[in-house]
């Protein structure tokens, strides 16, 4: 077998990783002395490669080397067709070591290792995982200047095995300074922490936000040699902001080290100065606010009761300006279109933020962006921020919407002003969007007014990263509302500077940076092939609980594809097309005298006994999974459609065909 050079040069590499770990160079020389001084006459000076080899295989020392080497080679068919892996790779039983990367000599980076946990006392009862068994994980994500990290998951316990190290780039930017080395004076003025989120997940895939963490990195600008090591509490969120949930060890180190490290009084002078900056700016604003909410009070008293929210809590329970939760976000190649865009904030999952207690009220918690991409799902406050942002970055005039839908249920919404002055409403949740025609109410009975398709039914404010605006019309009704926001007599504006104090750019160092958005690391095909295979055995098995037999039709199966791909289309882009051909394709498969029938349904996760269950729900599809008759044919056809952050929607469709008997 020949390998290319460069795999060549690899397998080599980890040979001779292999060799240091067990110290075999060392037991060679051993095994040499040895040799030479029993077996040799000291006539004889000379010992040959054979006399070597022979005297290593008694001592057993290439049997250890070969069972340390241990090659396994995979003859699974199909996962070989599903997707490229190598014939053969090495298993190695000892613990994972990490694994090394090639940095460039000419940047600077910060090397951070986590190396365990302590006192996550919720884990405290959790039993020792038996091998194989699916377990609960911790995963922690990290962000760092437009670099995004990823631990691999741990199973959740008392003292978490977190051993993971992430290399992290101080200076990412390409041109001017970036192609310096930068020193340690000017690292001590880069003022982005390092965002570290921390996610359970459970035995069924359901995940949790356990903590959001921003570490100051630039103690280790301070520390001998380059290297420190800091224990971090993490506390929880929402309305346990101020409970600890665990510790993490942290060591950080420079690469390459620093020529000259910063006495620790400087690194404590600077972290002072900029949160004395950070409170000055905040206080300013804070004042600011007070007096931009008096005034909107006196214009009209019933303005007390809108919903004018000028500060959010986040999921560390600090209050933020909202303004401070909407920036312009690319997508680069990931995202084509803002339709596009809506669908993909749409798959991402719905949910309100975990309350403790009855009453129903509504827990206020608005994630900052990296907790809700690696939690994959939010409330509808995250969805509408999000939106907005790649809205915006597309180069659309967006908002965030702040208001109420039907039964007075507090809703956030985006908008976006068209450069003719149309006023489009686009339902993060869904991905629908809907045209706004304001109603006149001083117009004549006669005259005909537009009916309002969107759900809403007041609002208070509208938002993005520069601007705001109070809404204070006479009514707060969506559809008397006109949306002219350089009318100061119907949208009281803030100042633009005094936002623009606390969101970036030139913000505070306490508004995160906003991270970038990662690919699906989901295969759609064999996803698709893995659900569809899960929902043929479990509708068997309901058939033959109820002593029906299963026969499955896979050219009916395959038929139904365009349809769940004009499905998706539609969703994506509101044009609905291919309805022609799936129509015809069905006719030709289903011959004289037989009856069709087809049950299309959409999710947004990829729990097959879950989807089962929910289909069976439908009196419609318990319908055709149940069918009785003559000649009755089955189908089942899965088509997942993913998105970046590994989000993805998937469509299922059942169907059956049996012959009419009267």
């Amino acid at each position: 077998m020949s390998l290319p050079p460069e795999k060549a040069s690899e397998l080599k590499q980890i040979i001779h990783q292999q060799l240091l770990k067990m110290d075999v160079h060392g037991r060679i020389r051993e095994v040499l002395a040895e040799t030479i001084r029993e077996e040799l006459a000291p006539e004889h000076q000379q010992l040959s490669t054979e006399d070597l080899i022979k005297a290593l295989r008694q001592r057993g020392i290439i049997d250890d080397v070969l069972k340390e080497l241990k090659f396994v080679t995979d003859v699974n068919e199909k996962e070989r067709t599903s997707a490229p892996k190598p014939s053969t790779h090495f298993v190695d039983r000892e613990p994972p070591v990490l694994k090394k990367t090639n940095i460039d000599p000419t940047r600077r980076y910060l090397y951070l290792q986590v190396l365990g946990g302590k006192a996550f006392l919720e884990h405290l009862q959790e039993p020792e995982p038996l091998p194989g068994q699916i377990c609960s994980t911790f995963t922690l994500c990290l962000h760092f200047r437009n670099q995004r990290f990823r631990s691999k998951p741990v199973p959740c316990a008392c003292e978490p095995d977190f051993h993971d190290g992430f290399l992290l780039e101080v200076h990412k930017d390409s041109l001017g300074d970036g192609s310096k080395m930068v020193d340690a004076t000017a690292m001590l003025s880069i003022c982005d922490p390092v965002h570290m989120v921390l996610i359970k997940t459970d035995t069924f895939g359901e995940t949790t936000l356990v903590a959001s963490y921003f570490l100051e990195w630039r103690s280790v600008l301070a520390a001998e040699n380059g290297i420190t090591n800091i224990a971090v509490e993490l506390l929880g969120v929402g309305t346990e902001s101020n409970v600890s949930v665990g510790v993490l060890n942290i060591r950080l180190e420079m690469y390459p080290q620093l020529n000259k490290t910063l006495s620790s009084e400087i690194t404590r002078t600077q972290f002072t100065l900029e949160r004395q900056k950070t409170a000055e700016k905040e206080r300013l604003f804070l004042v600011y606010a007070k007096q931009w909410w008096r005034e909107y009070l006196q214009i009209r008293p019933t303005h007390n009761i809108r919903l004018v929210k000028i500060f959010a809590q986040d999921e560390n329970g600090v209050n933020r300006p909202v303004c401070s939760f909407v920036r312009p976000l690319r997508a680069g190649r990931l995202l084509d279109t803002p339709r596009q865009a809506a669908r993909f904030v749409s798959v991402l999952g719905y949910e309100r933020a975990p309350i403790i207690g009855g009453g129903g009220g509504k827990q206020e918690q608005w994630c900052t962006l990296l907790a809700f991409l690696c939690r994959n799902k939010g409330d509808c406050e995250d969805h509408s921020n999000l939106l907005c942002s790649l809205l915006l970055g597309f180069g659309l005039e967006a908002f965030v919407c702040v208001g109420t839908k039907a039964k007075g249920v507090p809703h956030t919404w985006v908008m976006t002003c068209g450069t003719d002055g149309t006023i489009t409403f686009w339902e993060s949740l869904t991905g629908h969007r809907y045209l706004h025609r304001p109603i006149n109410p001083d117009d004549p009975p006669m005259v005909e007014q537009p009916k309002p398709l969107y759900p809403y039914r007041t609002i208070g404010c509208v938002f993005n990263h520069q601007k705001f605006f109070g809404n204070c019309q006479p009514s707060d009704a969506v559809e008397v509302c006109v949306f002219d926001l350089h009318d100061e007599s119907k949208w009281k504006p803030m100042s633009g500077e005094a936002i623009k104090s606390v969101c970036p750019p030139g913000a505070t160092p306490s508004v995160p940076p906003f991270p970038p958005l990662c690919a699906s690391a989901i295969d759609a095909a064999v996803t698709s092939n893995e659900i569809e295979l899960q929902l043929r055995i479990l509708v068997s098995e309901h058939r033959k609980d109820l002593g029906l037999s299963t026969v499955w039709d896979d050219q009916l199966s395959y038929v139904l594809s365009p349809a769940l791909a004009a499905y998706e289309l539609e969703r994506t882009t509101g044009v609905s097309a291919g309805n022609e051909e799936f129509q015809d394709a069905i006719r030709r498969a289903v011959p004289d005298g037989h009856t069709f029938k087809g049950f299309p349904i959409h999710f947004v996760h990829r729990n097959a006994r879950r989807a089962f269950a929910t289909c069976l729900r439908s009196p419609f599809c318990e319908e055709i999974i149940c069918c009785r008759g003559d000649q009755v044919r089955l189908a089942v056809r899965v088509r997942v459609f993913t998105y970046p952050e590994s989000a993805c929607a998937v469509w299922i469709m059942f169907a059956c065909k049996y012959r009419s008997v009267l």
